[in-house]
């Protein structure tokens, strides 16, 4: 069991308010991702759930028992930080078993719980190392495993790629998406990358200054942003959002048209000037000024695409996939 309700929960640091009310349900064995900008509250509020802060006002609910006032070790949640917070001068074996030995779990128990953690983890090889002889992937790993063998109703991660290089980010965020299918416990997971985001949630809560902007499944939030902030921080590259006439000619104060919804054409009835362009080999994206619409438009074609620095070329939008949006930013059904 992993449900986890919020209820009115607010947060403040003296006289300035970081959480206003704020209502949420995550469902047993869901993948939560909490996205958004630096100083949004998303960490914050993992730690209100953890309990590592004390909620201001409001209500938290686990399984349904109520959890505002308990301790964080009574909660039955297991934190996984940006930080490995690793023993150096502990084998994995001993890392992993640390927080059953404090515990008092039993030596048998706690081999079976090790054993099926670093089996789940690619660990079995590692165990009788020390964390210095690691990569900084198989140490992120030894501590899931340490949060593993608590078998906690929840698994709460707070950044925990950020110290990665890419490729390992890549491959740790695969890692931990196959860990949640194989384990199908909850899972809630903070992070500023939309891109981890998008790949590895079940639900998405978006927030912005401890607001909750919209909540849904990646697709929902990628289809229908419910305002100007999720459509701008949602996708990859961003949103190309267009003010004035040419919104108007479509009842919206703004548009806004993804990327790979601008196709380079022979004439369109828009154009522009080509600047920088990416090859990523399966895509190019083109990066295109004096369009008279935004500053700089981003286009998604093929990685085969020839054209280069200085070509004016023209461009047709899907207007079946163009977002409104109204002059206060929601959206326009």
């Amino acid at each position: 069991m992993g449900q986890i309700t919020l209820n009115k929960v607010t947060k403040s640091f003296g006289e300035v308010q970081v959480i206003p009310p704020l209502d949420l349900d995550i469902n047993d064995g869901e993948f939560v991702v909490f996205v958004g900008p630096s100083g949004c509250g998303k960490s914050t509020l993992l730690r209100l759930i953890a309990g590592l802060e004390d909620v201001t006002s409001g209500d938290i609910v686990i399984d349904g028992t109520p959890a505002t006032d308990l301790p964080p070790a009574k909660r039955r949640l297991a934190m996984v930080f940006q930080s490995y917070a690793l023993y150096p001068h502990m084998s994995v074996r001993k890392n992993i078993a640390f927080p059953m030995k404090m515990a008092g779990v039993s030596q048998e128990e706690q081999q079976r719980r090790i054993d099926g953690a670093a089996k789940a983890l690619n660990l079995t090889d590692y165990l009788d190392r020390r964390p210095g002889q690691l990569s900084g992937g198989q140490r992120q790993r030894v501590a899931i495993g340490r949060a593993i063998v608590r078998e906690p109703a929840a698994f709460l991660f707070d950044e925990p790629l950020s110290n990665l290089d890419a490729a390992l980010r890549v491959g740790m965020r695969l890692e931990i998406s196959e860990l949640h299918k194989r384990l199908e416990t909850t899972m809630i997971y903070v992070t500023h990358d939309q891109v981890e985001a998008m790949t590895m949630a079940d639900k998405i809560v978006v927030l912005r200054a401890g607001h909750i902007e919209q909540v849904g499944s990646p697709l929902e939030l990628y289809r229908t942003p419910r305002n100007l902030f999720v459509a701008g921080f949602i996708g990859s590259p961003k949103m190309n959002l267009i003010e004035g006439a040419e919104a108007g000619k479509h009842g919206a104060n703004t548009i806004g048209v993804r990327p790979e919804h601008v196709r380079v054409t022979e004439t369109g009835p828009w154009s522009g000037v080509v600047g920088v362009s990416e090859h990523l080999g399966s895509d190019t994206f083109l990066h295109v000024h004096d369009t008279g619409l935004c500053d700089v438009m981003t286009v998604r074609a093929g990685g085969e695409l020839n054209v280069h620095h200085g070509d004016r070329i023209s461009l047709t939008p899907d207007t079946d996939k163009m977002h409104r949006f109204d002059a206060e930013g929601l959206r326009i059904a």
